[in-house]
Parts: C-alpha cells; structure tokens; sequence
C-alpha cells in the first residue's frame, strides 16, 4: 500500500532519525514491491515541490531536519532578500550576493548558516522593521520560477544589446538579448524580455524581447510597464470575450430559484469612478428596535459556472487589479460592468443576506436567499456623506434608510471595538489624472463615515457567514490572519516604549493591546509612523481551508463573500452558501468540486501580486508628478525620522519625500532613537516628528519611485507650533 505525502513526512521527521535513501524509506513504511515504483514517483514529486530534499548518497531528508528553509523569495531594493518559510516561522535574510539566480518571488530552498543580530531600526523608504535576531543563510536551490518575463529598459552599447530591469527586485542584473532576439526594439525603448536562461553566479541571464512597449515617454507606456512588469493579464482570451457575450445575452428573470424581491428599497454605495457594484443594503422596520437588512450581493455565480472558460479565467487572474487610470478586471466587462453589477433601474440576480437585528446591534436570525432585485439609486460615498452631514438631501425613504444604517453600523463599531478589533486609518493618495495621462494632482483620500457604513455592513455579512459555515463544519474558504511572531512584537514594543507607550512583553500580546496603541496615537505627529510599524509587525492575512480566525479583527471566523466580481474567493464562497444554506444539496462533509486548497494559495498570491502593482502604479504617478516640480517649494511636515535623515509630508500634495542627512549642510547630525529626532553636533538644531519645514524638490528616481527633498533656504523648524513638543516634554520628565 502506498503512503501518504503525510506519512512520509512524519515519519522522516520524527520515527527515522537520520536522512534515508529511497530504499530505506520504503522497508520503514511497509512499501510493496509492486508499489515501489509509485512510490519513487511520490518521492520525486515531493522533492520537486520542496517537501523533501535529497542530499548527499541519494538520502531524503525534511528540510527543516537538515537546516533547510524552503518558502518564497522577497527581495528589497536595496537587492537583500528574505525567504518566507512556507511552514511558518521566522523569515531568513538572505544577502545580495547569496540569492544565486533567485528573483523575486520564487520558491526556493535556504541554508541556514548563522544567527544574526542587527540593530532596530527603521529601513530606506519602506520604514519597515529590521533587526533582532533573524536567521541568515544563501539560497542554495530555486524549484519554482516566479517571473519568466521582466519589463526593462532596451540598450544598446557597441554590437551588445541588452535590457536594464526596470523592477531591481525582480531581478538585480541586466538580461543579455542576442542579435537574433532583438525585435526591432530601439535604444531607449521599454520592453518585455522573455528569459531563456537565469544564468549563473558569474555569468549573467539572457532573453529575447518578446514585446516593445515603446519608450517611456510615450503616455500610458509608464503602466504598461507595471501592467507586464507584474505579469498581469491584458486581454481576455476570445473564447472567454465569446462565453461572456453569451452570457450578456441572458437577461435576469425571476425564477424558482430566485425571489422576487424588487419590491425592496435597495441602492448601492461606492466610489464616484466604480463601474462595477457587488453590493447594495436595504432595511426595513420590523416593529420597535427591530429592523430586517439586507446586505444584497450580485449573483454571479448564476453566471460563471464552475469548471467553465469563464471560471477558468477568473481561477487564474485570482482578483481585479485597480490601477491609477485602469482596472485589470477579473471578469469581462460584459459582465463586471454590465450584467453582474447593481445598476440602478435594471433587474440583477443577487445572493442576498437577510440578518433580524435589534437596536444593540445583536443578530437575532439570518437567512440566505437567491433574489432578484432592482437598485433604486447609484449613490457615491461623498453623496451619502453630505445626506448625513444635513448639506444634502434625497428622497424620504432613502434618507431614512441612510440614519438607520449609520446608526446600526455606529453599535457594530463600537462593539468591534471592544473586543478589540483593529482599525488601521492609514491615508491613501487619490492620484489624478489628465486627458493625456499625465499627473495634474495628488491629494489624500479622506475617509468618511459613509465609507465607515458600508464596510461594517460588509464585515458583519462576511462573519456571519463565516460563523455559519465554521458552526456547519463545511469545506470552506476562510481569510485568516495569523498573530504576528514574537521577535517582531518584541520589535514594536522597543520602537513604542521610547515614545512613551505601554506595551506588553511579546508572548502576552492580543489585538486589544494594538488597539489601545493605536488610540492613544491619533491625533498625534507620531500617528501614521505608530499605525505602519504596527501593521509591518503583523503578518498578511491570506486565504485558508483553516479557519485559524483572524487576528486583526479579533474574529474567531471570517471569510470574502461581498465581492464576487472582483475577488475569487467571494465567488467560491457563493457557491458553498447556495449549495449548502440555499439548495442544501451538498451533505456535510462531502467535498466541493474545487480544491479550495489551491483556490486559497493561488488566491493569497494573485492578492499580494495586485497590491504590488496597484501601490507601484500610485508611487510612479507620484513621483511623476513631483518631476514636473522639480527646484519648487513646499511647506510640508516631517512625518518620519531615521539615521539617514527624515521624511516630509507636502502640506498641498499628499506626497512625501525624503531629506537626507548628507544634504543637511550646516553640521554633523546625530539620530536620537529615544524620540526619532535629529540633532546638530554643533548647533543643537532638531528636527522631529511634526516639525513643519520648507524643501525644494531636489530630485525624482522614476525608476526606484523615489522623491528626494532639500532644505530650503528660508527652512526652519517651528517648535513652539509642533504637536512633537509633547515627545521631548515626554523625555524630560522620564
């Protein structure tokens, strides 16, 4: 009989006690000769897949037995990397000349071969943790390639041609492209490069240019070159532009499978620019403290059906990617845009979340139902907001709608609060562009309390269904969210002791000991820097088959079912609530078609893919933008001290950039971590957090995204006005 994969992991890790060669292996399992050669098999699979390692004499080993790390390659700019261990645990720091061939993103297996201890601090331009101890070690095998283009700058020197990356992370060397593999492509063009060989340690990669995109300054070449960069899809494949259009031609009608309920109060809430609309609330009186929401979600699983082009193609592009001046969607827009999205006045195929609450904000029952239902408004989150602020009005009956559920979602925040849910308010730019592409203005994006609305609408709907699946002990797609390691809160807790926070010892940290953090900081010149360490301390949340519950929310379950149009997942779950809540046509225990396993890894990683290049495409444009300003200046405020200098936040952009301390001219500047500050040698000048400066735009790196500012001559610091103050007065008195 043939074992597991299971079983041969733990018998080589725990019952063998040394590494075993294949034969070996097989008499310690009890593997029959006529099943020896799938056994092999087995083993050679698991090798591939960096479950097991051979070493020396043909023996397997479990890496991790062996001081192996197997896990996926993230590479910094300044060209280290780590290896995220696929098995949980700390990350390996890998310096630049021990990453081999590996680029960013691949599979790789790491030697451990030291413990290293560097000092806290905050690193270049991402201001992330760095330090404590961290195991180190050089990348020794690569067994999944992450990137088999990059997009890079065509040069030509003499009769060489080659292409200079344009994302150093992905790859820190230029790709050499022989004569014959140059398609026509110019100097100065960007291109896409397909690798044919990762070469070696001393000997460089080579490609063939696959694709001329044309040269930056041409528009819309700039995204082009993030859109290929991160290996987003383009176009839909025409089967998949004919399945959707075939689609498109069956109109929504009530069915047996769907009620009728266009005679509800139903409208969608969402940016002024969003074409595609998951989601709409109604809420009706059910008597005295008693309301019946609706949290109506567009059915699109009536559409895509499993296992079909459509779903197919939605599987492999995971989840819609929002650029500054395009959305890479995950569904056609016959669909995300036409049939599937709430429009107003049409009738649309829903998945609806029915949920009895009373005034305390306790969900008294739910029930899921297929519906058909009619939008009566299409409103935007500054529309809504002004309805609530008294400066604007809509009919009665949505207004009245609007009080009752701001009121609702006021109790659920207030009741996520206290069990400690956190709430990272962190500022996003609002890139804005003109007819030709080109930045005109970058500003904050303010959250309202509209946005507040609807999202706790969304988290209660996604927990509920969550719970119910987790109560049903059904297969189910989970977002999880793991505690953050040890070493990392043991980090944050020596960055946030010296500002004058109390915080916990590592092992004892909860979500609640974050949040507190997190509330004492508002208001303060410190906030944002508190709010980024925080989060940089925290693991990602990812999909799971685990329901492990997320951290960050303080939820015991919680999944994705609000979105289906633009996240995979949600679409996944959707059909485990119609067959089992709806149709109830799967017995417990039974499994679903999909492996929701590799719905879940294939999902966390297009997510992690699309928030890469929806931030690159928003830093570019930023730093685009700043280009055009060059030798101007601003007024801004120090938002960020470190060793290398400080970080000023433009008062009429919503863009920072960094002062470094060798431009800072008039004296030797010495870094204070007690309180982030910068100190004259000589002349005792400060600069800290929240101290309000004048800079010149000095320079802008498009490649790296990077603004850098100086001084400007009539800079100074004004104390007597800065929230920091309270930071020295802090220090005095300790």
């Amino acid at each position: 009989m043939l074992p597991t994969a299971e079983q041969i992991v733990d018998f080589l890790r725990s019952s063998a006690g040394r590494p075993l060669k294949a034969k070996e292996l097989a008499r310690g399992l009890a593997v029959g000769t006529e099943d020896y050669a799938a056994f092999k098999s087995l083993l050679a699979s698991l090798e591939e897949a960096g479950t097991l390692y051979r070493v020396r004499r043909q023996r397997y080993a479990v890496p991790e037995r062996i001081n192996l790390v197997v896990g996926r390659l993230e590479v910094t700019r300044a060209g280290d990397g780590f290896v995220v261990p696929s098995q949980g645990g700390d990350d390996v720091f890998i310096a630049a000349q021990h990453l081999n061939t590996a680029m960013d993103g691949d599979l790789v297996v790491a030697r451990v071969e030291r413990k290293r201890r560097g000092p806290r601090a905050l690193t270049p331009r991402k201001r992330t943790f760095a330090g404590g101890p961290r195991a180190e070690g050089q990348i020794i095998k690569v067994l999944e390639r992450a990137h088999t283009t990059i997009v890079g700058t065509y040069r030509r020197a003499q009769n060489i041609a080659f292409v200079v990356p344009e994302d150093r992370r992905t790859l820190t060397r230029d790709v050499f492209v022989p004569p014959d593999a140059q398609a026509m492509a110019k100097d100065g063009d960007v291109v896409v490069v397909r690798i044919t060989s990762y070469g070696t340690e001393k000997l460089g990669p080579s490609g063939e240019v696959e694709k001329v995109l044309g040269p930056m300054s041409r528009p819309g070449v700039d995204i082009l070159a993030v859109i290929y960069g991160h290996g987003l899809p383009i176009d839909f494949p025409d089967k998949v532009r004919r399945a959707a259009r075939k689609a498109a031609r069956s109109r929504p009608e009530a069915t047996d499978q769907h009620t009728d309920a266009r005679h509800l109060h139903v409208f969608t809430i969402d940016p002024a620019d969003a074409k595609d609309h998951d989601d709409g609330l109604s809420v009706q009186s059910l008597g005295p403290s008693a309301w019946e929401v609706g949290v109506h979600i567009a059915d699109v699983s009536h559409f895509v059906a499993e296992g079909s082009e459509l779903d197919t193609e939605a599987l492999s592009r995971g989840t819609s990617v929002y650029l500054v001046d395009r959305v890479v969607p995950m569904l056609p827009e016959e669909l995300s845009s036409d049939l599937c999205s709430l429009v107003p006045d049409e009738d649309r195929l829903a998945l609806s979340l029915f949920l009895t609450l009373d005034d305390q904000g306790r969900v008294q029952r739910h029930e899921f139902r297929r519906t058909i239902v009619r939008s009566r408004h299409r409103l935007t989150y500054q529309q809504v907001q002004q309805v609530l602020d008294g400066h604007a009005h809509l009919d009665a009956k949505t207004e009245a709608a609007l009080f009752i559920l701001r009121d609702l979602a006021r109790v659920f925040r207030q009741k996520r609060e206290q069990r400690g849910s956190l709430d990272f308010d962190l500022p996003e730019a609002r890139v804005e562009l003109g007819a030709d592409g080109v930045p005109v203005d970058v500003q904050r994006i303010l959250r309202l309390e509209s946005h507040r609305l609807i999202e706790e609408f969304m988290l209660l709907a996604n927990e509920t269904v969550a719970r119910r699946a987790a109560g049903s002990r059904i297969p189910c797609l989970y977002r999880v969210h793991a505690p953050p390691d040890p070493d990392r809160t043991e980090q944050l807790r020596a960055f946030l002791v010296p500002l004058g926070y109390r915080f916990p010892k590592a092992e004892h940290v909860k979500p609640k000991d974050l949040q507190k953090v997190l509330k004492r900081a508002e208001g303060r010149a410190e906030e944002n820097l508190v709010s980024m360490a925080i989060l940089r301390s925290m693991k990602r949340a990812e999909y799971s088959t685990a329901n492990t519950g997320h951290f960050g929310l303080a939820a015991r379950s919680y999944t994705h079912f609000t979105s289906p149009i633009r996240r995979y997942p949600d679409l996944a779950v959707h059909r485990i609530v119609i067959r089992e809540f709806v149709d109830r046509q799967v017995r417990r225990g039974t499994p679903l078609p999909h492996n929701l396993a590799t719905v879940a890894e294939l999902a966390s990683q297009r997510e992690r893919v699309a928030a890469e290049a929806e931030r690159d495409s928003v830093d570019l444009k930023k730093a685009e933008f700043m280009r055009q300003h060059l030798g101007s200046e601003f007024r801004g405020t120090i938002s960020a001290v470190t060793s290398f200098g400080f970080f000023v936040l433009l008062d009429d952009y919503f863009v920072e950039g960094l002062v470094h301390v060798s431009s800072l001219e008039d004296d030797y500047y010495h870094f204070l971590e007690d309180d982030f500050s910068l100190v004259g040698e000589r002349t005792r000048r400060r600069f800290r957090l929240g101290d309000q400066v004048r800079v010149h735009v000095a320079s802008v790196d498009l490649d790296d995204r990077e603004i850098d500012f100086v001084l400007g001559d009539r800079a100074r610091t004004e104390e007597s006005r800065s929230p920091a103050r309270r930071i020295d007065s802090r220090r005095s008195r300790r």
